[in-house]
């Protein structure tokens, strides 16, 4: 649970690109945590690759602003600022974070800039969590520090990463110590 808000609410996006229906690993581990977070707990689970999610325009050193979202990056929106703790769920793909979750954060840039929205401000009291897997942690490691520093230049508290062994479907089920972390992830 959030220190910051005494009323957590939870946004889980998932950010797999597997075909509708297929759970992977990643999520799999995110259900167990979420499992246990104390019963009536808000949450909000979004599929990234599921929703109409524009390429991001850089504008910043040309008109410098943007306008607020529409469509499915309102809702995103949305969501983001209700929550008071975000989790992204999100499967090591090249060494990095899948491209719905990189086209999401891509969007904060946007975010930041537009007029009378202050998203440095409200996310500066949410909480940036990560669940991932794969096959080698250390292989992990760099999405890891990067959804640090994202917390960070957000002035987020960071919640930390739950990392579990990855790889064929149900492959994390064997992870003994990622499923003993899921089931205190959200009380440390």
């Amino acid at each position: 649970m959030t220190a910051m808000n005494a009323n957590p609410h939870f946004l889980f996006l998932t950010t797999s690109t597997r075909e509708p229906g297929a759970l992977g690993n990643t999520e799999w581990l995110a259900q167990q945590a979420a499992a246990t977070l104390p019963a009536g707990t808000p949450q909000t689970w979004h599929h990234l690759s599921r929703l109409q999610l524009p390429m991001f325009v850089d504008q910043r050193h040309t008109s410098g602003q943007y306008a607020a979202p529409s469509g499915d990056m309102k809702t995103l929106l949305d969501a983001t600022l209700a929550a008071t703790d975000i989790v992204f769920v999100a499967p090591v793909y090249w060494y990095s974070i899948p491209a719905p979750l990189k086209i999401y954060l891509d969007h904060w840039s946007a975010w930041l800039r537009v007029p009378g929205l202050p998203f440095k401000e409200e996310m500066a009291q949410k909480t940036l969590r990560l669940i991932t897997t794969s096959g080698d942690r250390a292989k992990a490691q760099p999405m890891m520090d990067s959804i640090r520093l994202c917390a960070e230049f957000m002035a987020m508290n960071y919640g930390g990463e739950l990392w579990g062994k990855g790889g064929p479907p149900g492959a994390v089920q064997a992870d003994s110590a990622a499923v003993a972390q899921a089931a205190t992830f959200f009380r440390a």
